[in-house]
């Protein structure tokens, strides 16, 4: 079984892979490692990537929201970094997934 470290650092390299102007979910992040029921731990993973170069910004929750966005030095930058890539978002504020989802592993991206 993959201790913490190891855990966190798959989820680190599943975030470098995601494409500019996509979007993956913690979940989807969580079921490419094995395990579908730590979509919490792949948050936690992102928290501590906080200040890095990692685009943290393309996770969203399941619905496209940007549940991520209070670990941000301003509550606004998530949204912003992604209109900048070009992802569209609803009237509630959340991510297009069905234009913008990427999934980990799929070769239907």
């Amino acid at each position: 079984m993959m201790n913490r470290g190891d855990f966190f650092e798959n989820v680190w390299d599943t975030v470098a892979q995601i494409p500019v102007s996509r979007v993956t979910t913690y979940g989807h992040i969580a079921e490419y490692l094995g395990s579908r029921s730590a979509a919490r731990t792949v948050g936690w993973a992102l928290k501590a990537a906080k200040g890095s170069h990692l685009p943290c910004h393309r996770v969203v929750n399941r619905y496209g929201a940007l549940t991520g966005a209070m670990n941000f030095e301003d509550p606004n930058e998530m949204e912003t970094l992604l209109r900048r890539e070009g992802v569209t978002f609803n009237e509630e504020g959340c991510v297009v997934l069905s234009r913008h989802l990427w999934i980990p592993g799929s070769e239907f991206n």
